[in-house]
């Protein structure tokens, strides 16, 4: 059995009864629903409880015109796709009401009744068209968050791995070398040879700490980015290459710990890249949440970003554009020769 066709909604607005019927006739005849309206108002009435694939609007109606036509009937919450109708001498507003996002337009002459059908075709096309873009959009966007998510995972599986499993292993391997040691001492080669595997041991285990840390950054906990980036700024300065500084004026909490890890990565490679190409003295990282949207800037006093290259985008900012795309955050990067670089991550409320 054959799928019936698809009979779009298309709402039709026009003060002249004739020629509405005649459209509307005209438009049913090529397989569409057909509302009809014949003032702004009776539109918007309709528009309130219906929301058609495409509304064919007349320019002049009696309670409303042009312009403050198009914004009355397009309500606050969603757009309505729109083609206009216009009398002869209105080209010049149809082609101001295209700049207002309609789709296309048609004059009323002799041969508006042969056009429309295929004008509305065209617009319902392009419509689709763009309804298909966005849905593949919008796929590869969940699929690219599954994808770090999955990624995260791991990490987060390594590392506590890391630190449960391997870390307390070696953490009893010392333990044992320590009370080996009681039993060596009347064998001092075998007592020192048990000092240097302990020492092995302790630097092996801050070393797996290291890297469990890395592997998980942030914990799940609201304010766990926050103390995160804290820890961070507090271990890149202790490195005393350059003086790195955290500024959070007020508590930021996200429970998001998705978010949050792609944040504290962001970060992390944002003062990756000050550190290795921009000769900086100092580095700031700053995380703050005015008006329902969360902002986390890194700023550096080095020597700022070289010329792009058409063939050549650094891998860091790459990476950091990915993962702002992964939480739906907009990331910004400005650079000023000899006086630095700020990456900006701005991100709806995530809390």
């Amino acid at each position: 059995m054959a799928t019936p066709a698809h009979s779009p909604q298309l709402l039709v607005v026009d003060d002249d009864e004739g020629l509405l019927i005649l459209m509307a006739e005209a438009l049913k005849a090529d397989s569409c629903t057909v509302s009809t309206a014949r003032t702004a108002k009776a539109a918007r009435a309709w528009l309130d409880t219906h929301t058609p694939e495409l509304m064919i609007l007349d320019l002049n109606l009696p309670d409303s015109k042009g312009p403050a036509l198009v914004a009355a009937l397009q309500p606050t919450n969603r757009h309505v796709p729109f083609i206009v109708v216009t009398g002869q001498g209105d080209e010049r507003v149809a082609v101001e009401i295209m700049k207002q996002g309609a789709l296309d337009y048609v004059m009323k002459d002799t041969a508006l009744l042969d056009l429309l059908p295929t004008i509305v075709r065209r617009a319902l096309g392009t419509i689709a068209r763009e309804k298909a873009l966005v849905a593949a959009q919008t796929e590869h966007q969940r699929l690219e968050r599954e994808i770090l998510a999955v990624g995260e995972r791991e990490r987060h599986a390594i590392g506590a791995d890391l630190h449960d499993n391997l870390g307390q292993q070696l953490t009893a391997l010392e333990l044992m070398c320590t009370a080996l040691k009681k039993d060596a001492a009347p064998h001092p080669k075998i007592a020192k040879d048990l000092t240097s595997l302990g020492r092995m041991l302790r630097e092996a285990i801050t070393q797996t700490r290291a890297l469990a840390r890395g592997l998980v950054p942030v914990g799940s906990d609201p304010d766990a980015l926050q103390f995160g980036l804290a820890e961070f700024a507090a271990r890149i300065d202790s490195l005393g290459r350059v003086r790195c500084a955290f500024v959070c004026p007020e508590p930021v909490l996200v429970s998001d710990a998705f978010v949050a890890g792609h944040l504290y990565r962001i970060a992390q490679e944002g003062v990756n890249n000050a550190l290795k190409h921009a000769r900086a003295r100092h580095i700031t990282i700053s995380l703050h949440h005015p008006d329902h949207t969360l902002v986390l800037a890194i700023t550096d006093d080095g020597a700022g970003l070289p010329r792009p290259r058409a063939t050549h985008r650094g891998v860091g900012l790459g990476v950091m554009q990915h993962r702002s795309r992964a939480i739906g955050a907009q990331l910004e990067i400005t650079s000023k020769r000899d006086r630095g670089v700020t990456i900006e991550c701005r991100l709806a409320d995530p809390s």
